[in-house]
């Protein structure tokens, strides 16, 4: 498992600095001038020509970006400009709410999906499949947006039953009640493809001789399905849940600046719409980390789940 671990992260490099170069441009046509913004509104205009040269800002797009991946590479996210902080300061500020965003998202997604797919396929057919399929399509047709308005508007301020603004504090520290509206909202658009991709799986393997023989041994049903069905199927679980990864970071970024969670989404929507590039880029930078982590993640459940990916 170790080389193919080292392989992944090698082919992973070109990816991340694709990313950013990517990134780096089309931060480039924001309308807003970061050399303005420093010298200020009634800054005359040698003044900003001036600030630009020292920021690097007049060289060409290929050789500023050169400079920021050499920085990157000691180390140096650069300063904010609006906070005049170490973009690595404000970045550790905001990867721990992020990460709880995440881990909560998927540890109320997964199990669900997961379950109703599988009562779905054992119910092939039934009222309860049908109902499940149509809750799962429902899910998958439903923006982000769209559900954390509803979370927001009934559970948190008709009802008043979790707060829906900011964080406590975190998880271990009284911070649960704050994370579970914005987890469930983000969780929830990852319900729906679970359900539905784990009741096709559970099917196909239903139908597998393996599992015949399981019930002819006299095992119970319970057994099969969760021990030999259920594991069998969970590989395009688990690549499909890879795939989302994506959605659900993009996800973040709206479901931290609904529930103004303090997290990396929003930092980055903060910093792009202030010209803040230094910022930017870094969030950006641990968004694509993010993904790139969870896929090499993705890779490692694929050899636990069938030890014939280790050996081809």
């Amino acid at each position: 498992m170790g080389p193919q671990i080292i392989r992944r992260l090698i082919i992973s490099l070109p990816a991340l600095v694709g990313v950013l170069f990517l990134c780096f441009c089309l931060l480039q046509v924001v309308p807003t001038d970061p050399a303005r913004i420093i010298a200020g509104p009634d800054a005359k205009p040698e003044e900003v020509a001036a600030v630009r040269e020292e920021l690097g800002l007049d060289r060409p797009i290929i050789v500023q970006f050169v400079e920021y991946i050499t920085r990157v590479a000691r180390g140096d996210l650069g300063r904010s400009i609006i906070s005049n902080k170490e973009v690595l300061e404000e970045l550790a500020e905001t990867i721990g709410p992020t990460a709880e965003l995440m881990i909560g998202a998927m540890l109320l997604a997964v199990p669900i999906g997961l379950l109703l797919g599988t009562l779905a396929a054992v119910r092939r057919g039934s009222l309860l499949d049908r109902f499940i399929m149509a809750i799962s399509v429902a899910g998958v047709s439903m923006p982000v947006f769209f559900i954390g308005l509803l979370l927001i508007q009934y559970v948190g301020f008709q009802w008043d039953l979790l707060p829906f603004t900011g964080r406590i504090g975190p998880v271990w520290a009284g911070g649960l009640p704050a994370l579970l509206l914005p987890a469930l909202t983000l969780g929830s658009v990852l319900i729906g493809p679970i359900a539905r991709i784990t009741r096709t799986a559970v099917l196909e393997v239903l139908g597998a001789d393996f599992v015949r023989t399981a019930r002819a041994k006299g095992l119970t049903e319970r057994v099969v399905i969760i021990h030999h069905a259920l594991r069998n199927a969970l590989i395009p679980v688990v690549t499909l849940i890879g795939l989302q990864a994506a959605f659900l970071l993009g996800g973040a970024v709206v479901t931290e600046t609904m529930f103004s969670w303090p997290g990396v989404g929003r930092l980055a929507v903060g910093a792009i719409i202030s010209s803040d590039f230094p910022t930017a880029q870094g969030a950006i930078m641990i968004l694509a980390m993010a993904f790139l982590l969870i896929n090499l993640l993705v890779d490692v459940l694929y050899v636990y789940l069938d030890p014939r990916v280790a050996r081809s």
